[in-house]
């Protein structure tokens, strides 16, 4: 049912594209239903982990078109490698600041942890658009590629 989940996004998000290039704000949309997806599909159990996967993408949607209508993709890596910064190398409650063409955020660690063989680290991720601070809060751990995933 995993697999069918995600099919599901894609073509949302293709559909949503349309034959256009793609605007900041469906990418946006695009990105956030995905992630939101797999947030919710690590939450539900049973049959309700396909609703639990379905709203998260819903909620992760309309995330992704608040920050993609006013973030470029300059301002998205910058965003993306700041927390990466911040995950790899901050001290906790150490904000790392970003900016980029009128955006600007920071990403705030937590104490690193394990989980199971995982190292993991709370985070906070503020963006302020239009002069508004956006927060999202969330989990990452660090993969075997060195990468790291949110995990909710």
């Amino acid at each position: 049912m995993r697999f069918a989940s995600f099919v599901v996004i894609g073509i949302t998000g293709l559909a949503l594209a349309g034959c256009q290039t793609p605007t900041n704000q469906q990418m946006g949309i695009v990105g956030g239903s995905a992630v939101g997806a797999l947030v919710g599909n690590q939450f539900g159990s049973g049959s309700g982990k396909v609703a639990a996967t379905i709203a998260g993408g819903l909620v992760g949607g309309l995330i992704g078109n608040a920050i993609g209508v006013s973030m470029d993709a300059q301002s998205q890596q910058r965003a993306q490698a700041a927390e990466f910064q911040a995950l790899e190398y901050g001290r906790p409650g150490a904000p790392v600041d970003w900016s980029s063409q009128g955006n600007r955020g920071e990403v705030t660690p937590g104490p690193r942890y394990r989980v199971n063989s995982y190292e993991c680290r709370d985070y906070t991720h503020e963006i302020w658009i239009d002069g508004r601070p956006q927060t999202a809060r969330g989990t990452a751990c660090r993969q075997p590629d060195g990468t790291w995933r949110p995990v909710n």
